[in-house]
């Protein structure tokens, strides 16, 4: 049995799952699940909860080979049954709890280098809960001796109610192989629409930096400063994944494949003992 923390304020509840994969089981408004929610009691995999976080990468890493400084580095394919590594190790692995209360709660892993990742690193995410909205932080330092590539990102799944809309501005969409990996970049403005027959399985970049949806229970606003939104749906599932993230899709791999810089495709690359650091926020409140 592993153990649930409970953060509380006013109608909001969050439970949190740091032994599987620092992830959140649910948030609710009242009886009300904000994201596809489960409580923390009945989770027992990762793959139930309602989000987690993207470490030290996001998405995919193609045929799970990290090209990186002249070197090939295999990575575990992780996500049976694709040929890839996918959503970094964070999600994967288990988290301490540095510090709770009622309302907040810092979690941390540390990463030793392995056959998941090569590089060492750790990382600290934080939740605090206010009146109508989730907080969330992440990050990362690097603890190798050399020059170590990451990213970041939350991997959020909102529940699928009649009538839900989406609208999201954006400047450009990167369409994708049937290998579920990017084959190049297209002038997009984002998504306002209904998502009852949606299909998407998009990286958006240019992201404006505020996506809604709105269906008759409520309306929730996640907001990020990070640029790349990845959204995942399609008519036969009950929820919509919305992913702000720091890079695009296989963006390590593409910086060896096409010559693209690390800044164009949103890859941060940390010096040893440098540090990177994101946020996200989800308010929500009854619809009128």
């Amino acid at each position: 049995m592993t153990s649930t923390l409970t953060l509380r304020h006013g109608d909001l509840l969050c439970d949190i799952k740091p032994e599987l994969g620092g992830s959140i089981a649910g948030l609710w408004l009242g009886t009300d699940p904000v994201l596809s929610s489960l409580p923390g009691a009945q989770m027992q995999t990762v793959r139930q909860s309602g989000s987690y976080p993207l470490v030290p990468f996001s998405n995919r890493i193609g045929q799970a080979q990290l090209q990186w400084a002249g070197t090939s580095h295999p990575l575990v394919r992780n996500f049976d049954p694709e040929p890839h590594a996918i959503h970094g190790v964070g999600w994967q692995r288990p988290w301490a709890v540095l510090e709770s209360s009622d309302t907040f709660a810092l979690l941390a892993f540390e990463h030793k280098a392995d056959a998941a990742w090569p590089f060492d690193f750790d990382c600290s995410q934080a939740f605090k809960l206010e009146a109508g909205a989730l907080e969330m932080s992440l990050s990362i330092t690097n603890q190798s001796p050399v020059a170590a590539p990451v990213g970041l990102g939350w991997h959020p799944f909102f529940p699928k109610r009649p009538g839900t809309e989406v609208q999201f501005s954006a400047t450009g969409r990167w369409e994708m192989g049937s290998d579920k990996l990017p084959t190049h970049r297209v002038a997009h403005p984002g998504l306002q629409q209904s998502v009852e027959a949606l299909t998407v399985d998009h990286c958006f970049d240019g992201w404006g930096g505020v996506l809604t949806l709105q269906d008759a229970v409520m309306r929730v606003r996640v907001s990020s400063a990070l640029s790349h939104l990845v959204v995942y749906t399609h008519p036969q599932r009950d929820n919509i994944a919305v992913e702000p993230v720091s890079h695009v899709n296989n963006a390590l791999n593409l910086m060896t494949q096409t010559g693209a810089r690390a800044e164009d495709l949103g890859v941060v690359i940390l010096q040893a003992g440098q540090t990177y650091s994101c946020e996200m926020r989800i308010d929500v409140e009854r619809a009128a």
